[in-house]
């Protein structure tokens, strides 16, 4: 009887062991996982300052355009065109990777990026080459990791396409409709949308319903109609991230 209740108590033993083993393996798997999420994050947001820096009137533009497309993702992710695209991982991918979209600006002269004036037909030729640029830099990040990267994938996407424009006019490949990748069109409206309200050394901030009214003329020529109607019909949505982030400051007061 001795002998088998020392058995049972030495099994007993070696179950509350291999629990908490368990239980510590788990937490410490949780912990190192969020550790390297929050770098990456804190990566991606140091990369994507490499091309803001560059453009100081652009403050805070990543964190607005960031909010921008999950806003958008989150308001498209129930339309039937895109239910099936816009998952929670999408998402979630869509906004992490949505800074890196004008990483490729680091490659433009500052003589071009910072211009005052209108830039010549031979500059917006060089203006022109950053999406490009961008999404060569990304692959090239992609080919030394040592595995897929999923977000890095729509980061390509986002910036090489995000000036491509719906009836097909945009650049650099002449992209047109549904061709267009799903996230390059939710960023190319949150990055028109913050470029408007923003001041540059060429042009002021635009008021609120030139604004509105630029988005309503891009319908169907510069941005997918569905995606116009989802900005168009929540727009408060859009200027409340705007103002969080040092932007519309009064806007809220005339919507």
């Amino acid at each position: 009887v001795l002998a088998r209740v020392r058995t049972q108590l030495e099994a007993k033993r070696a179950r509350d062991f291999m629990r908490n083993q368990n239980t510590y393996l788990e937490a410490e798997v949780a912990r190192r996982m969020a550790e390297t999420d929050r770098t990456q994050l804190v990566s991606i947001r140091a990369l994507a300052h490499l091309a803001e820096i560059r453009d100081p009137e652009t403050g805070n533009h990543i964190l607005r355009t960031q909010g921008y497309v999950r806003e958008m993702g989150m308001l498209l992710r129930n339309h039937p065109r895109f239910a099936a695209k816009l998952t929670d991982e999408y998402i979630d991918l869509l906004t992490r990777s949505a800074p890196l979209h004008d990483i490729g600006k680091v490659g433009i002269p500052d003589t071009i990026l910072q211009k005052p004036g209108k830039l010549t037909p031979a500059e917006w030729t060089i203006m022109q080459t950053h999406a490009k640029l961008g999404c060569d830099a990304i692959e090239l990040a992609e080919k030394d990791a040592d595995q897929p990267v999923k977000f890095l994938e729509l980061a390509k996407e986002i910036a090489r396409s995000h000036h491509e424009k719906w009836d097909g006019s945009g650049y650099p490949d002449s992209l047109k409709g549904d061709d267009i990748p799903v996230a390059a069109r939710i960023m190319a409206l949150a990055d028109v949308f913050d470029a408007l309200i923003s001041p540059r050394v060429y042009k002021k901030a635009m008021p609120l319903e030139q604004v509105l009214a630029i988005i309503a003329e891009g319908r169907g020529k510069h941005f997918d109609p569905d995606m116009a109607d989802a900005f168009l019909n929540h727009f408060e949505r859009f200027a409340e991230i705007a103002a969080r982030w040092g932007r519309l400051d009064t806007l809220l007061h005339s919507i």
